[in-house]
């Protein structure tokens, strides 16, 4: 519950209007005159009640509930009115000091929904309104003002920030993943909570590989996909992905071997998403290796069990698709036809590194060893 360091007039017309009280009853149920109600109403910061006056303001605010506390706190956060080192957190609420100037409690709810609201919109690659979610609290306070509470808050809103920028293709730079989460991991790390900082060394690795590096985040991921903070899920991921780096790098034959084991992980954790994705990989590491049968094999099994269909989803499987279309002269054309779809839905949505990766395809395609033979 809150208490004020200082009443002036703007608080206690504040406290009036918390306990939905007319003038005269306000007056009534604090023992003053009316016209004293009425002069703090009217000149509200600019007088103060007298000193046995604002005894009696902490004990009508200390009898309230906790409807007219939080309809009090909102009212003074709406006229831009902090309450100062005076505002602490209750001991039964599990809440400990709020910084002045730093979020309420009120605040923490709402900063906690507005997360899982901005995890959805980025799940279906809505950036627009997943940037104002998380902007409005980013910029709203800066990490000396908040307590650990906030910090966490301050850290998870700044590594989805980094997940924005990440499918935008804003990789490297002042204003991209990278330095996002490289901002959030030292948060976390601050913290001390090993979990989250490994997630973000994973997600960091997810950068180096993004960016070209890709012997540097195969042995990221190496050393994450045995890494005990990380749930069995996020190990897998990152066994998965070291595949990833190294068919990138031409390896081929033994990317497929280590993604083979990841898929085993993801359908013995019941995870269709992960699993699909794991075969739309494996399918580009068979095309790489040249087996376009298996690419085929494992690129139609990825087609037909995702089990999100979000437009980055799709991007991502109708890129892999027509990569391995377009590798085979009697399906060049049908290959282009489906990388020419996930380039409309890639640019709709802004999905930028995709986009890049769409062109970049077409354009070894029309060299003169892009082609397979039959």
């Amino acid at each position: 519950m809150a208490t004020v360091h200082h009443w002036s007039g703007l608080e206690a017309h504040a406290l009036r209007l918390a306990l939905r009280m007319s003038v005269r009853a306000f007056a009534d149920h604090l023992g003053v005159a009316v016209r004293t109600v009425s002069k703090w109403d009217k000149l509200a910061a600019a007088t103060e009640p007298r000193p046995d006056t604002q005894a009696i303001l902490d004990t009508a605010l200390a009898r309230a509930d906790a409807a007219a506390h939080l309809r009090f706190e909102t009212l003074l956060s709406e006229s831009g009115k902090s309450l100062g080192p005076g505002l602490r957190a209750s001991p039964a609420g599990g809440r400990g000091r709020v910084t002045a100037g730093g979020p309420r409690m009120w605040d923490y709810e709402s900063w906690t929904d507005d997360l899982e609201r901005t995890v959805v919109a980025l799940s279906r690659q809505n950036f627009n309104f997943a940037a104002s979610l998380l902007t409005r609290w980013i910029n709203r306070w800066r990490p000396l003002e908040l307590d650990d509470k906030g910090l966490y808050l301050f850290a998870r809103s700044t590594a989805l920030l980094g997940d924005l920028q990440r499918d935008q293709g804003a990789v490297l730079g002042p204003l991209s993943a990278q330095h996002s989460y490289a901002g959030a991991r030292s948060v976390f790390t601050q913290l001390d909570i090993p979990r989250r900082v490994a997630q973000l060394d994973l997600s960091l690795a997810v950068v180096a590989e993004m960016s070209g590096k890709l012997e540097i985040a195969a042995r990221h991921y190496e050393t994450l996909a045995v890494d005990d903070r990380l749930s069995r899920r996020d190990r897998a991921r990152a066994r998965l992905w070291v595949g990833t780096a190294l068919s990138k790098d031409g390896n081929h034959d033994y990317a497929a071997r280590v993604m083979t084991a990841a898929t085993l992980e993801f359908e013995d954790l019941a995870e269709p998403d992960d699993w699909s994705v794991a075969h739309q990989k494996l399918a580009l590491a068979h095309r790489g290796a040249g087996d376009l049968t298996g690419a085929l094999h494992f690129i139609d099994i990825a087609r037909s069990s995702q089990a999100t269909d979000s437009p980055m989803q799709r991007v991502r499987l109708d890129t892999a698709h027509g990569h391995i279309l377009l590798s085979d002269r009697a399906t060049r054309d049908d290959g282009l036809v489906v990388l020419d779809q996930a380039a409309q839905v890639a640019a709709q949505y802004g999905l930028v590194h995709q986009l890049r990766s769409i062109e970049g395809i077409k354009a070894m395609s029309e060299g003169p060893t892009g082609l397979r033979r039959q």
